[in-house]
Formats: C-alpha cells, structure tokens, sequence
C-alpha cells in the first residue's frame, strides 16, 4: 500500500494551531517548532494532539483539539493500521475525518463492507495510543466493530 502524502504547509499550520493551545489554554512551555517534513511533521502534530489530550484527560476536560491538527493526527493513525495490517477485509471509519480499508482476509467491492469499525476521532487517538482498550471503547458504546475480523485490538496499540 502506497503511504499518503503529506500536506506540508496544512501540517505546519496544524502544528502552530496546536502549539498555540498548548501554550494559552494549558501554559505549556515550548521549545521553538522541530524543522521536520512528510512523516516527521505528522508525527510532531500527533505528539502534540496527544499532548493536549492527556493534559485535557489530567484536569477532567474535553480536549481543545485545533480540527486541521485532529485530521492530521487521526489520519496519521489510520495510515499506520493500515500499513501494519495491510488489506481491505476491514474499513476503519472516523467521521468526517478519514477512512481507511486494512487487515487481510476477503475484500469487499460495493457497498457496505462485512467487516466495519467506527468511533470518533478522540477514541481512535487513544486506542490507537494504548490510552483507552478496545473492550472498554466497545462497552461505553464509544466505538461500533461488526464484522469476524472487525477486532483490530491485536493491531494496537500503534504509537
């Protein structure tokens, strides 16, 4: 599977968004911004969102996500399923913000396909993470998984 390509001058205003909230909303001190590109970048802006989500986590608060930095991290994570799990047995859905197909096993051409996962875009970020598990995100109801290979657990975490 070929790797996305990266959006530089999106991710370097993901970046800013995000530092900005870091700096304002939870009085983080920052080092000046990593020169990084493609992968690199995306990695910075994932450090960062996750960042903001523990600090939001630690006060008992909904994270303060920048959307075009929420994209790019969510993004980044469904990339790497699918690079770990390469396939198309399974669609990862995180509206509005990506979808993904990954883990080999029969495809699926039109419609529907048999095996789909769904959840929003903070659950993803933390199970991808290894901050929240898969059986916990299925019962508080924040993520769907249906299908016999739709169990992505053994594939995470992925950062």
């Amino acid at each position: 599977m070929a790797r996305q390509r990266y959006d530089e001058e999106r991710l370097r205003a993901a970046l800013a968004a995000t530092r900005a909230i870091l700096r304002e909303r939870y009085g983080e001190r920052l080092p000046p911004a990593p020169q990084v590109a493609g992968a690199a970048l995306a990695g910075t802006v994932l450090d960062g969102v996750l960042r903001i989500d523990d600090l939001a986590r630690d006060r008992g608060e909904e994270p303060a996500h920048d959307r075009g930095a929420l994209r790019a991290a969510v993004g980044e994570l469904a990339h790497r399923l699918a690079e770990r799990a390469p396939g198309n047995s399974v669609e990862l859905r995180v509206p509005p913000y990506v979808a993904v197909q990954a883990v080999a096993g029969p495809a699926h051409t039109r419609g529907t396909p048999p095996n789909v996962v769904e959840t929003d875009a903070v659950t993803w970020l933390r199970l991808a993470t290894g901050r929240t598990g898969w059986a916990e995100a299925l019962h508080t109801g924040r993520l769907s998984a249906s299908g016999e290979r739709a169990d992505l657990s053994g594939y995470l975490p992925l950062a």
